[in-house]
């Protein structure tokens, strides 16, 4: 007989197969707003705008995700996520296209906005539903799955992109993406099941706590503002501290990025079992490697060690920040990833500002200890919700429970 515990939509080869096509579309959808950095001197040029305009095309991406994600999550609550994520695909595939055929900035920039919509609510959408189709105890590894592919985007996607730009045309490499992404669409259509989000296996929390998610969601803003000090400005970092050259900073931002595909395959391992665990080691060791990149950024190797200690540190948070929505969102999980993904985004917003008003006032030098402040800061709020909270257990316990309920109430007896 099964339970709730072992009832699953798919088998668990189609679960995989799903696992890698929505691993892809995060890797295409974090490239896609990213590309514009990469191609600013080929687009400008092309569509007769400066380069502080092309840049605009990233910074109206992000407030749409920023804005748009709580009120989408609302709307689309009650329908099945096989149509809600073939529809974000989708319409990824075609606003990206239209994006590569624009004749003018204006359109560019309309087509750009459409596709940051299509993010906003695919980031609500994809960790509930693509969890949901695995067993419990193993959906903390599947989150970190998923985080595969936000690490390789910027260090494999836009790379990639630049280049296929600068061989042919920045519109080939939106071509290219747009093709990609109705590859997703095709695949989550024919092996998503049709199921209503309140019947999904990850629709609620086990734990539902508005007090955790409230300090959660502070965390998050925290880290990441602190984070993404260094990540906008590590380039320039890397450049007038360390003393690489601009040809240099490719190679160094791949170790940055190998380093983070495997902190997202390590915290697999262990965020099922040590929920809380995972998170106080990762920021600990980001704030390390913040501390590490400031007191050694002068010495070249040095600074590269910390980087990619940093890099690692740092793909794990995404991961193990949405596996404690899914655990203790007091409402629906996917109002609560609704609600992380938009105070993700803000702290995105926060933290370039941050390193753009360092810079400004007392040069790129102070950037990484600041940050370190703020993710050591985190820390402590972190370490507050252990002490102010009830204690978080990992689905492991929960499962154990819930059989033995289920076998007592059916008058079995228990170990």
């Amino acid at each position: 007989m099964k339970t709730p515990l072992t009832s699953l939509p798919v088998d668990q080869r189609r679960a995989t197969i799903i696992l890698v096509a929505m691993a892809l579309s995060t890797f295409l959808f974090v490239t896609v707003e990213s590309l514009p950095s990469g191609l600013l001197t080929l687009m400008a040029p092309d569509l007769g705008r400066s380069t502080s305009q092309i840049g605009l095309l990233v910074t109206g991406y992000a407030l749409v995700v920023l804005v748009a994600s709580v009120p989408l999550a609302h709307w689309t609550r009650t329908i099945p996520r096989r149509w809600v994520l073939s529809a974000c695909a989708g319409l990824a595939a075609v606003s990206t296209l239209w994006a590569a055929l624009a004749p003018s900035y204006e359109q560019l920039l309309a087509a750009r906005l459409v596709t940051a919509g299509a993010q906003a609510l695919f980031w609500v959408a994809v960790v509930p539903a693509t969890a949901g189709l695995f067993p419990p105890l193993v959906r903390g590894k599947v989150m970190a799955r998923l985080a595969v592919g936000n690490s390789l985007a910027p260090v494999i996607g836009v790379p990639l992109g630049t280049w296929l730009g600068e061989h042919t045309s920045w519109r080939v490499t939106f071509l290219a993406v747009a093709g990609l992404s109705l590859v997703v669409t095709l695949v989550v259509l024919a092996l998503f099941p049709t199921v209503p989000p309140a019947q999904g296996g990850a629709s609620s929390a086990p734990f539902p706590s508005a007090r955790r998610f409230g300090f959660d969601l502070t965390i998050t803003v925290i880290v990441v503002t602190g984070a993404f000090g260094v990540i906008t400005f590590v380039t320039q970092y890397l450049i007038d501290v360390a003393g690489y050259t601009q040809s240099d900073i490719p190679r160094l931002l791949l170790i940055q990025g190998a380093a983070g595909v495997a902190g997202a395959v390590i915290v697999g391992r262990f965020l099922d079992r040590r929920p809380v665990g995972a998170l106080l080691v990762a920021l600990a060791v980001l704030v390390g490697a913040q501390v590490a990149l400031w007191a050694l950024g002068e010495q070249p190797v040095a600074a590269v060690a910390a980087l990619a200690l940093f890099g690692m540190a740092f793909s794990t948070i995404p991961p193990v920040l949405s596996h404690r929505v899914m655990l203790v969102s007091p409402r629906s999980t996917n109002m609560g990833m609704a609600w992380s993904s938009s105070i993700f985004n803000l702290g995105i917003a926060g933290g370039s500002a941050l390193g753009a008003g360092l810079v400004a006032l007392v040069g790129v030098r102070t950037v990484p200890i600041v940050s370190a402040g703020l993710v050591l800061l985190a820390l402590v709020v972190a370490l507050l919700e252990e002490r102010f909270t009830a204690p978080l257990r990992s689905l492991a316990e929960h499962a154990v429970e819930q059989v033995e309920k289920e076998l007592g109430a059916k008058g079995a007896p228990t170990p």
